[in-house]
C-alpha cells in the first residue's frame, strides 16, 4: 500500500486522522481536506490496496481481505502509536467499518461519511459512463463531467477543473472494482463490533442514499449502536460532500472528532 503522511503543522500531541477515500479513487477524493486537519494534527491518507499508487490486492478481492491489508498497513504507519481517528469515504466507509473492528480500542472515533455497505438502503446509479482507451480527452473529459453530476457532486457549477482532473486520474489508476461490495450489507453487519465511538456525515443530496429519508435511517442505525454519536446532512451537498462544501464539512468533521476527543 501507498501511504501518505502530513505532519501537524503545529503539534499538539493530538491523535492522528485517517482518512480512507472511496472506490475507484485515490487519496485526491481528500484534496479538499488535509490542508484543514494537518493544522493541529498529522494527517495520514493511504490509497486502497488496487487504486491510486498501491499495488493490486490478490484475488479474490473482499471486504475481510482488503481491511486486513489497511489494518495491518496503519499498525505501521503509526509506528506504535495506540489512539487515532478514523474516516471512511463511500467504499472506504465500508472498509472503515472493518478495520475499526480490527483497531479495537485503539480507534478512538470512527466517522462514515457517505458510507457504503449498508444493503438496501443503497441507490445504484444508472448511466455512469466508463471511458474507453482509444477515447479523446475532449470525449473524456465529457463523460467525467457526466459522471461526476450523476454520482459525486450536486451542482454543475461545484464541478471545476481539478475534480475533473482527479477523477480523470483516478478512474485510470484503478484496478480493484468495489461495487458489488458496496452493495452489501458489511457496514450494517461491523457495526455492532466496533468498540470506538461512531459518527456520520452525508450530504443532503446524495445521489447512493436514495433520499434524506433514507440517511435519516442510516442515522438510526448509527445512533441504536451509539446513542450519543453525531450525525450530520449538510444540506445542499451531494456524495463527495468534502469536496463540494469542504468549509462546511471540515469545521463539522473536526468538531465531532473534538467532541469525541473530550468524553473520551
Amino acid at each position: 500500500m501507498f501511504w501518505r503522511k502530513w505532519p501537524a503543522l503545529n503539534s499538539k500531541n493530538l491523535p492522528p486522522l485517517v482518512l480512507l477515500h472511496g472506490g475507484f479513487g485515490s487519496w485526491t477524493h481528500w484534496i479538499a481536506n488535509i490542508e484543514y486537519f494537518a493544522c493541529n494534527r498529522d494527517v495520514i491518507v493511504p490509497d486502497l490496496p488496487g487504486l491510486g499508487s498501491s499495488a493490486t490486492p490478490p484475488i479474490p478481492h473482499t471486504v475481510e481481505g482488503l481491511s486486513k491489508i489497511i489494518s495491518d498497513g496503519l499498525g505501521l504507519v503509526l509506528a506504535g502509536r495506540n489512539n487515532f481517528h478514523l474516516v471512511g469515504f463511500s467504499f472506504g466507509g465500508l472498509l472503515g467499518s472493518a478495520v475499526a473492528v480490527a483497531q479495537g480500542a485503539c480507534c478512538k472515533s470512527f466517522v462514515a461519511v457517505g458510507a457504503s455497505g449498508f444493503g438496501k438502503l443503497h441507490n445504484v446509479i444508472d448511466g455512469l459512463i466508463l471511458p474507453g482507451p482509444n477515447w479523446t480527452e475532449e470525449e473524456r473529459r465529457k463523460a467525467h463531467l457526466r459522471n461526476l453530476e450523476l454520482l459525486m457532486i450536486k451542482e454543475t457549477k461545484n464541478i471545476d477543473e481539478l475534480a475533473v482532473y482527479c477523477h480523470d486520474s483516478n478512474i485510470h489508476h484503478a484496478r480493484m472494482k468495489s461495487r458489488k461490495m458496496s452493495l452489501s450489507d458489511g457496514f450494517f453487519q461491523n457495526l455492532p463490533n466496533i468498540r470506538s465511538r461512531v459518527g456520520g456525515i452525508w450530504g443532503e443530496f446524495d445521489s447512493t442514499a436514495g433520499g434524506e429519508k433514507l440517511i435519516s435511517l442510516r442515522r438510526d442505525i448509527i445512533h441504536r449502536h451509539d446513542p450519543s454519536s453525531l450525525f450530520q446532512i449538510i444540506s445542499g451537498a451531494g456524495h463527495w460532500v468534502m469536496y463540494e462544501t469542504p468549509s462546511i464539512f471540515n469545521k463539522t468533521l473536526n468538531s465531532m472528532i473534538l467532541h469525541y476527543e473530550s468524553s473520551l
